[in-house]
This record gives structure tokens, C-alpha cells and sequence, in this order.
């Protein structure tokens, strides 16, 4: 039974598209026109931030724009098609103190940073929801950047796609940066429509009998929208509890609480380029201390979810798209 608290709402390159051998130099040296599209994009942003410059539709269509240019010029360089063994399904166990054996071995299937668009579109993102629905979740959790740079066009298309997902409890969310861009009550509208239950600044309870797991979540930090006062206001003080927060490097916030058990983040993409024994070169901002994968932070396990969409550039190099399914374990139980 489900309560809702709270009424607010080192492998080989992989490709977007898989390279053909002919063309992996070729897709290879658009790495530094990627780097300088990061770089530029992240000005744009910090400049528009600290002047307090409108994002009216004018600046949300030529960023479009130029996400649909690189689109273009990267299908003249690869195949198109869905390659399920192109997204990677981690496996991540983690052991919650005061977990009641009741929910030993739930499963808890997260994804991030969708951006739907003209790559990543409903038929593509459909093909993913059936790689989600194979692992038979308990509950879903979608880590924010459910869109890129518009929605009207792409709502539902969304929407059909969310219907679609068959966890045994129910699907979360909470919003990122990008869906605030785009507007954040049209993405309010569309997890609603999708019976996704937004958890951004709000918690909500799975029973099991007499058992309990808190399920909370913050809305975009990047977007200076998150209140983890109400958060915390808002959870029960007895019971172990999960955090879902976009942005990774709010773990050392969430974690210095002593409340969070496992905080679920997305936002970096994994980087989108891994270099071998390095990690990833582009660290964009709010994912520098923790961009990809497991982390301990204080007493509070973390996980930094790669995405299973792309911004700027589409193209990951040792940095697959990813589905990750957490089952949750009591202490003492293998």
C-alpha cells in the first residue's frame, strides 16, 4: 500500500549511433567541437543566470535548433535503430540500516536525463520502458531532464511513454534543471496525465504491513528550486528513507542530514566521455565531485545514474546509457 505525504506537486567507443569502422576517426575527432559545445552552452547559461535574462521561446528555439544541426550531422556519420545492448542495466545492491525484512530484496529501477527529442523520440524511448519493465521493478524513479529544450511537441508522446511502465508500486519523479527550462508546469502536467507521482520537494511512504520505506525527493538544485526544509518537515522521523535529487553533488547536503540511507542523482550524463583510469574530462556544474556511479558519502550510500539520453552532443564514448536497478537489502541478509 502506498501513502503520498504532502500535496506539491573501459569498453569499446560507444555511440548514439554505433560508429561505423570507416567513421570512428571521423566521430573521434568531433570530440574537441564537443568539449567547445559544452563549454560555450555552460557560458550561455552562467551568463543568462547572473544578468537575469528572460529564457523566452526565442532562446529555448535557437538552442533547439542547434541540437536538431548536430542531430543531422551526426546521422550522415552513423546508422539510426534501437540497439538494446547499446544501455547498460547496472545491478547496484545496497544494504539500508533499520530496513525491515519485509522489503528485502525491492527493487527499485531509476533512470535520468531522458531529453526527449528527435534521437531519443517515443519509439526509441518506448523500446527503453520495455528494457525497464524486463527487470520487474517493485518501483520506477526517474531522476529528472525529462525533456530537453521544448515540450508542447513532445508531451504526449511522453505521456504514452509513461503509461506504458509496469512497476508492481508505482513510478516517482522529480524535476531537473532542463524541465525547468522548458516550464515546469507543463512537466507537472505530464508526469500528472502519466500517473507519475511528483515527488519534487515532497515524500511519500510504501507500506508492507506494519514495515514502512520513505521515498523523498528535491526538486532541481540548479534551478535553486529545491527545499529540503520541507522535505525534512515533511518525513516521518521513524523509518529508513531515500532521497531522489537531480543534481549528485547535493549528497554532501542530503548526507550531512543523517536522514537518507541511498540518495539516487542523474544530471552529468556519466560525462558522455570516459577516458580509461581518469573518468570523465567534462564535469559540468553540480556533478564535479560525484559524475558517475557509487559513491559513499558520510553514513549514506550514493549513486550517480549516466542517463540514457544525451544534450549538446550526441555521442558517448565509454559512457553507456544507463538503466539501473537498486535492490534494497536489511543489514545482515546477503
Amino acid at each position: 500500500m502506498l501513502k503520498y505525504l504532502g500535496t506539491e506537486s573501459t569498453r569499446s567507443v560507444t555511440a548514439i549511433w554505433p560508429l561505423r569502422l570507416s567513421g570512428a576517426q571521423r566521430g573521434l575527432s568531433l570530440i574537441p567541437r564537443a568539449v567547445y559545445q559544452i563549454r560555450r552552452t555552460t557560458f550561455v547559461v552562467l551568463k543568462d543566470r547572473l544578468m537575469k535574462k528572460p529564457r523566452d521561446s526565442e532562446v529555448l528555439r535557437r538552442r533547439n535548433k542547434r541540437q536538431h544541426a548536430v542531430i543531422r550531422l551526426l546521422k550522415k556519420m552513423h546508422r539510426g535503430g534501437f540497439e538494446p545492448s547499446a544501455f547498460e542495466i547496472g545491478n547496484v545492491d545496497v544494504t539500508i540500516p533499520d530496513l525491515d525484512p519485509a522489503f528485502r530484496g525491492y527493487r527499485i529501477a531509476s533512470i535520468a536525463d531522458i531529453h526527449l527529442d528527435e534521437w531519443l523520440n517515443a519509439q526509441r524511448f518506448g523500446e527503453v520502458i520495455d528494457l525497464i519493465n524486463q527487470q520487474h521493478p517493485d518501483l520506477v524513479a526517474i531522476v529528472g531532464d525529462l525533456f530537453s529544450y521544448e515540450v508542447d511537441g513532445l508531451s504526449q508522446q511522453m505521456v504514452v511513454s509513461l503509461n506504458k511502465l509496469r512497476p508492481k508500486d508505482c513510478t516517482v519523479a522529480v524535476l531537473g534543471n532542463h524541465d525547468h527550462l522548458v516550464g515546469a508546469t507543463a512537466v507537472r502536467d505530464v508526469l500528472w496525465e502519466s500517473n507519475v507521482i511528483d515527488l519534487s520537494n515532497d515524500v511519500m511512504t510504501v507500506n508492507k504491513g506494519q514495515a514502512t520505506l520513505h521515498v523523498a525527493g528535491v526538486d532541481s538544485v540548479a534551478a535553486r528550486k529545491h527545499r529540503l526544509d520541507k522535505v525534512l518537515k515533511k518525513l516521518p522521523p521513524i523509518g529508513p528513507a531515500i532521497l531522489l535529487a537531480h543534481e549528485p553533488d547535493f549528497a554532501d547536503v542530503s548526507a550531512s542530514t543523517g536522514r537518507f540511507s541511498l540518495q539516487i542523482s542523474g544530471h552529468s550524463h556519466g560525462g558522455q566521455w570516459i577516458v580509461p583510469g581518469i573518468g570523465p574530462p567534462i564535469r559540468g556544474l553540480y556533478s564535479r565531485k560525484y559524475p558517475l556511479g557509487r559513491y559513499r558519502v558520510g553514513d549514506m550510500t550514493h549513486y550517480t545514474n549516466r542517463g540514457i539520453g544525451t544534450s549538446i552532443i550526441r555521442l558517448r564514448i565509454n559512457c553507456p546509457p544507463e538503466i539501473t536497478v537498486f535492490t534494497l537489502m536489511p543489514p545482515g541478509h546477503p
